[in-house]
């Protein structure tokens, strides 16, 4: 059993060596996001129902743009790869794509967020305001999410880096970190801005947003219209999914508020496990794609080895989140449980979501492989939205089960 143990490490090191250092970084961002979030409790109050899309605007800068980095890494893999934005080129129709869905899947974020709030009868803002914060925060977000995914992809690209290990974690932690604040700053607006002008901007953007639309599918390049038209359905039932986990927080917001160090880790919490998720299915999709992996009914030996990949993971990154957390909340001098009781919180609820996310991701990869669909596209957006509900789920459960809510 050592030597095996010897040998699971020794042939996995560049996995742990870059993982690793990605993840702690993805780590320590986003606890910038929770921060933010600890920051924008009087925000939350003032603007009843905005937790709701919380969880979903933030994942779905990760659903997006970490399928776009998991796009970029198959491309390289299989040799279709290039450092260029001249039409028809890999890196171009991925732009267009995913600035144009960043657009599309704001909107209707809004949308459904409201739709969602009036279901349940929550106390909620108006449509116009939920589509103003989304969106806005949204495109400015996304703008500067397809930047860094380029450094990314170029660095990796020029110096050999498997994108599979790095690209998700640093994506999802710069998805946090540019998205809080973003909608932070649109939620301000909303509360200063006269309603005439949020309305104003309501009917221009859906406008904008169906002419937009229209013309990529009549003129785009093709590969530009597969990704938009494959995506869509994964990536709206991902949103409804991410309002799931926003509702489960919102129910619990009053507790939260009262310790603000519950509020610091949600976001790094719920996006260490989405880069997690990011890596297993960044691996998945390019194992298949290279024939490395067999899409069987059960787990076979490859995909068994990333499952513990990812518990090793884990164990290093719950304990890191849980220490991090109570850090910031003390500097911060937030509100704040004991130290032991916020490692064993994330710790415990970190594992149970693991444990679900390694069966979603082998599925979900598997399953879009069997039905000729590109398990870049769906495996990442799928699988992060389960996590994001699921994490919300095992979080709020344990959080009640230790009497700390």
């Amino acid at each position: 059993m050592p030597g095996r143990t010897r040998t699971f490490f020794s042939r996995n090191r560049s996995v742990f060596s870059l993982g690793l250092v990605a993840l702690m970084i993805s780590s320590l961002g986003d606890l910038l996001a929770g921060a933010t979030l600890g920051f924008m409790t009087n925000t939350l109050e003032l603007l009843p129902g905005l937790m709701i899309l919380i969880p979903p605007a933030i994942g779905m800068r990760g659903n997006i743009f970490g399928a776009l980095g998991s796009r970029l890494g198959t491309a390289m893999h299989i040799g279709t790869f290039e450092v260029s934005f001249r039409p028809r080129s890999i890196l171009r129709q991925n732009m267009e794509s995913s600035l144009l869905l960043t657009l599309i899947m704001s909107l209707l974020m809004g949308v459904l967020a409201k739709v969602v709030a009036e279901a349940f009868g929550v106390p909620s803002i108006s449509m116009q305001d939920f589509v103003f914060i989304s969106v806005l925060g949204g495109v400015l977000a996304g703008l500067v999410l397809f930047v860094i995914n380029v450094i990314v992809a170029k660095t990796g690209f020029e110096r050999n880096w498997d994108v599979d290990n790095i690209s998700a974690p640093l994506i999802t932690a710069a998805g946090d970190i540019i998205t809080l604040p973003m909608l932070f700053l649109a939620a301000i607006i909303v509360l200063d801005a006269p309603s005439l002008l949020i309305d104003a901007f309501f009917v221009i953007i859906v406008v904008a947003t169906i002419a937009l639309t229209a013309m990529m599918f009549r003129k785009g390049e093709k590969e530009v219209r597969r990704v938009i038209r494959q995506s869509f359905p994964v990536l709206t039932l991902c949103v409804v999914l991410d309002i799931v986990a926003g509702l489960t927080i919102d129910h619990q917001l009053e507790s939260l508020v009262a310790l603000p160090a519950l509020l610091v880790l949600i976001p790094p919490f719920l996006e260490d496990a989405n880069a997690l998720g990011g890596i297993l299915t960044s691996r998945f999709s390019t194992q298949l794609h290279m024939g490395q992996m067999k899409p069987g009914a059960l787990p076979g030996e490859t995909a068994r080895e990333n499952f513990a990949i990812i518990y090793v993971f884990a164990l290093w990154v719950f304990t890191l989140v849980g220490v991090s957390s109570y850090a910031v909340a003390w500097i911060m001098g937030l509100g704040s449980p004991p130290l032991w009781d916020i490692v064993v919180l994330t710790l415990l609820a970190g594992l149970i979501t693991v444990t679900f996310l390694n069966i979603v991701a082998y599925y979900v990869a598997v399953a879009t492989y069997r039905l000729n669909l590109d398990p870049d596209d769906h495996s990442i957006p799928l699988t992060s939205s389960a996590v994001d509900m699921i994490g919300s789920f095992a979080l709020i459960g344990v959080i009640l089960l230790m009497g700390l809510g």
